[in-house]
C-alpha cells in the first residue's frame, strides 16, 4: 500500500523547509506559488513523449529517457522581479562524492523542447522556486544569481523494472532540489524516501498527483526513489518527473 505524501500548506512552506529540510506541495499550491494555473503545466505534458534515451546509464539499463537544460535566475535590481536567462547548452556533471555511479564524467543530453523553455510560465516557475531557495539560504542569497539545471525524466519498464535513482540514496551537490511529479502510468512502486543526512530520521511516501512537488534542502537531506514495476501488462508503463536543481556559485563542472 502506498503512503500519501505529507502535504504542506503554501503559507507554511518556508517554515517547513527550514525545520525539516523538505516539503511537499500539491498541484494547486505549486501553481499559486508560480502565479500560473495547473493547466499551464499540463500544456508541457506532451514533451515527455519525445524524450530520447539516456546514453550514459552505467548499469546497462534501457529504462531512462531524458533531456537537460541550464538556466540562470538573475536577481532584479532596485526591487525589480528576478528574471530567467537561458544558459548555453552544457554537459551535466556531478562529482563522485554525490553520484558514485555516474559522477566524474561529462554527460551530454539533448536540449529541452522550446515548447517548455520558451513558455512564459516556465520562467515563472523557475523564478518562484529560486525565490524559495533564496529564502532558505538567507545570508545575501537574494542578491546573487541561482544556477538552475532542469531534467525531464521518463522511467519505463522496458527491462522489466525501472530505476528512478540508480545511484541510490544521494545528495545532488546543490542548494535546493525540486522533484515535480508529471504522471504515473501503469506502474507500481516508485516510493520516495527522504532521510536526514546526519541521523536516522526519515520519511517515505509516494508522489502521485500530477504537478505536485517535493522540495529538498540538499545540504540537510538525502533522497531516493525505489524502482518501478508494471502494474498490468496491458497498460503504458512509465513514470514521468521533472527535476530542477538550484545552486549558488555556478554550475557544477570538472575542476
Amino acid at each position: 500500500m502506498s503512503l500519501p505524501p505529507p502535504l504542506t500548506a503554501l503559507a507554511d512552506l518556508d517554515a517547513q523547509l527550514a525545520a525539516s529540510g523538505y516539503a511537499v506541495l500539491d498541484a494547486p499550491s505549486l501553481a499559486r506559488l508560480a502565479g500560473v494555473a495547473v493547466a499551464d503545466f499540463e500544456a508541457w505534458r506532451g514533451c515527455w513523449d519525445a524524450l530520447p534515451p539516456d546514453p550514459h546509464l552505467r548499469d546497462g539499463g534501457r529504462y531512462r529517457r531524458r533531456r537537460h537544460g541550464c538556466f540562470v535566475v538573475a536577481p532584479g535590481s532596485a526591487g525589480a522581479v528576478s528574471r530567467l536567462q537561458a544558459a548555453p547548452h552544457r554537459a551535466h556533471w556531478q562529482p563522485v562524492e554525490y553520484n558514485a555511479l555516474h559522477g566524474g564524467i561529462e554527460r551530454w543530453f539533448e536540449p529541452m523542447a522550446p515548447a517548455m523553455t520558451d513558455d512564459p510560465h516556465w520562467a515563472k516557475l523557475l523564478v518562484a522556486l529560486a525565490d524559495r531557495a533564496s529564502h532558505l539560504r538567507g545570508d545575501g542569497a537574494a542578491d546573487a544569481p541561482w544556477y538552475v539545471e532542469a531534467h525531464p525524466f521518463r522511467i519505463d519498464t522496458t527491462d522489466g523494472i525501472g530505476r528512478p535513482t540508480p545511484e541510490g540514496a544521494h545528495r545532488d551537490g546543490v542548494d535546493l532540489v525540486a522533484v515535480l511529479m508529471v504522471g504515473r502510468h501503469g506502474v507500481k512502486g516508485g516510493e520516495t524516501r527522504v532521510f536526514d543526512a546526519r541521523g536516522p530520521q526519515g520519511m517515505r511516501f509516494t508522489l502521485a498527483e500530477p504537478w505536485s512537488v517535493l522540495l529538498l534542502d540538499d545540504e540537510r537531506v538525502i533522497h531516493e526513489t525505489t524502482p518501478i514495476q508494471p502494474a498490468s501488462p496491458n497498460e503504458p508503463r512509465h513514470r514521468d518527473t521533472l527535476v530542477l536543481t538550484f545552486r549558488r556559485h555556478g554550475f557544477q563542472g570538472p575542476a
